[in-house]
């Protein structure tokens, strides 16, 4: 029976787990400062990453693994702070995009400095190069697996 408590399989998803957990910690007293929630934070980054900084509001949730609700509610709260904008799709009435703004890029150009550096101190810096780029593959081979939806409207142009 021990050996089933043991099996590499429930230790590699606790140590993925921890690992996700403890960064996160540390990121969100850094967002904090600059007046974002980590998924705020996530939210602009995701934007500001996209053909002219914008997504379809399904698109960002489908990359957040929020729910379209939780989405509008992100986006209500950019959108409140001048972060983000909403702009309707030209070809389907039904859909919205977020768009980054250019307060929106200002912040983030704020916060990167520090996160940036929270990433380095307590993730890649910690990694050879090639440590990391094994890792880099395995995490995309796995979220492909499990969230193929996570680059929804990444390779779409914006209209």
């Amino acid at each position: 029976m021990t050996q089933l408590f043991d099996d590499p399989r429930i230790t590699a998803t606790g140590l993925l787990a921890e690992a996700f957990t403890g960064l996160t910690a540390r990121f969100a007293a850094q967002f904090a400062e600059h007046g974002l929630s980590p998924v705020e934070f996530e939210v602009i980054l995701r934007l500001a990453r996209s053909s002219g900084r914008r997504l379809r509001m399904t698109d960002l949730a489908a990359q957040t693994s929020l729910s379209t609700s939780g989405v509008t509610r992100v986006v209500d709260r950019l959108e409140r702070d001048g972060l983000v904008q909403r702009v309707a799709c030209p070809t389907d009435r039904r859909s919205w995009y977020a768009v980054l703004t250019e307060a929106g890029v200002t912040r983030l150009r704020d916060v990167l400095p520090g996160h940036l550096e929270l990433i380095e101190r307590w993730f890649t810096g910690l990694l050879t190069e090639s440590q990391l780029t094994a890792l880099l593959e395995a995490l995309r081979v796995v979220r492909d697996a499990v969230r193929p939806e996570a680059a929804a409207g990444a390779q779409q142009s914006p209209a």
